[in-house]
């Protein structure tokens, strides 16, 4: 069902529509999870290092694909909005052929270039030929990738959280199954976890597409409807574009920081593998809620209802807050027993390195959160030049430190406290252009 954000109690509004939305991240995480865990607990330490060790290359086409849904979203949104129905439409075309387009790109750009980028990173001969595997398999996936996400941004921007949720309750779930009878059964290995994700994920995709044209086809419009436009590819890229050189670049600060991790070693790598998918389970919730306050605030802009952009932002500051509490006392007193879910046999220093890694970052949550929560309200009015600021402010700090801190320490707990002085300083950031750039909307 379609659901209009100007309308009603801000808060109540904007958790109804947030929560399906932190669901369906969480299942969509459990893909990249399932993955780890069944590489961890049905094939051994080093399929685990080599799921984890790909999963930072995944990371840049999971930044395009991203980048799409937000820009499609935030336009669509706020055509959706004014009520402009059939530019609306236009918008969901242009987007849908553009991205189409763009994949076939990467495609090739990824199948020429993904052994050099494991190479660069410094992957360890026992893991490469695995992890080599596994990407070029996650490649020819890449348009069910892409196309699920616009069918996604789509459904947000319709104010509708609960259908994206639904499919990837029931896609995730048959993920996890397909994964164990590929590598268990069938014993497949690594090709097994890589063709699993491939098979539910383009399930998921096709189902989320057709949905999509059905819902777009009961909104009644007068007239024929262009098929693309140039104008509003130009709308949707000025949203579109910073958001993936935003995901791009930290994908690619983290290749360069999975460089430094493996320089400490097999144990180490696993380690922060199975760490970083839990702590990623978290940032990328904060940053889903983060597209819903986007959602919230490109209705209100569309609708010139500008007082309603910051009471949103408070709403959903304490939906962000009242997640990271149990994330927080998870990971800080069981985040040892989550760790071994992933590994079966394993060394305790990989154990320790996961929990190690757990410990600095998860207080820091609070922190991190209230900066995704105003990164949503500056995607949402179109503030991406600030967006972008405090952006690479963050990822630059945790690349540099990082290095800096590793050295100092001899020892790759340096390596985790670069996190948590980038996304403070950078928090500080949003929260300020945040409060500058609101003004500015509300004297539109």
């Amino acid at each position: 069902m379609n659901k209009d954000l100007t309308q009603g109690n801000p808060q109540k509004m904007l958790w109804m529509f947030c929560l399906p939305m932190f669901g369906s991240i969480v299942f969509q995480q459990l893909y990249n999870i399932a993955d780890s865990f069944v590489a961890g607990r049905f094939i051994g330490e080093n399929a685990l290092a080599a799921v984890g060790n790909s999963y930072n290359i995944t990371l840049i086409f999971i930044a395009f694909a991203f980048g799409c849904n937000i820009g499609c979203s935030v336009a669509v949104s706020q055509l959706f909005g004014a009520k402009d129905y059939k530019t609306m439409k236009t918008a969901v075309y242009t987007a849908l052929s553009a991205s189409g387009i763009l994949c076939a790109v990467l495609m090739t750009a990824g199948f020429l270039a993904c052994d050099s980028l494991l190479r660069l990173m410094k992957t360890q001969e026992e893991i490469m030929a695995d992890s080599s595997i596994y990407l070029h398999i996650y490649i020819w996936g890449l348009p069910f990738l892409f196309f699920y996400n616009i069918a996604t941004g789509i459904f947000s921007a319709l104010g509708d959280s609960k259908t994206p949720f639904i499919f990837l309750a029931v896609s995730s779930t048959a993920n996890i199954l397909v994964d164990i009878a590929f590598v268990k059964s069938l014993h497949m290995g690594v090709a097994g976890v890589a063709y699993a994700t491939f098979i539910c994920q383009g399930v998921s995709c096709l189902l989320s597409l057709f949905f999509v044209i059905k819902r777009l086809a009961k909104i009644k419009t007068n007239g024929r409807i262009q098929i693309f436009s140039l104008l509003l590819l130009k709308r949707i890229a000025v949203i579109a574009i910073p958001s993936i050189l935003q995901q791009s670049f930290i994908s690619v600060g983290n290749m360069m920081i999975q460089g430094c991790i493996n320089s400490f070693g097999v144990s180490v790598t696993a380690g922060y593998s199975a760490a970083v998918k839990l702590n990623n389970l978290v940032i990328t919730s904060f940053t889903t809620i983060g597209n819903g306050i986007s959602n919230f605030s490109a209705q209100n802009i569309g609708a010139q209802k500008y007082g309603r952009i910051k009471e949103g932002f408070r709403a959903g500051l304490k939906l962000v807050w009242t997640l990271c509490i149990p994330f927080c006392l998870l990971y800080l007193c069981f985040g040892k027993y989550l760790l071994l879910l992933f590994m079966e046999q394993t060394s305790q220093e990989a154990l320790k390195t996961g929990q190690q890694f757990l410990w600095i970052l998860s207080p820091f949550y609070f922190i991190v959160s209230a900066k995704l929560a105003a990164d949503g309200v500056l995607r949402g009015i179109s503030a991406m030049k600030q967006f972008m600021a405090a952006t690479f402010t963050d990822l630059i700090l945790r690349v540099v430190l990082a290095f800096l801190f590793s050295g100092w320490a001899n020892s790759a707990a340096g390596i985790w406290c670069a996190w948590p002085v980038g996304w403070s300083i950078a928090t500080v950031l949003s929260i300020c252009f945040y409060r500058k750039a609101l003004p500015a909307t509300e004297k539109l």
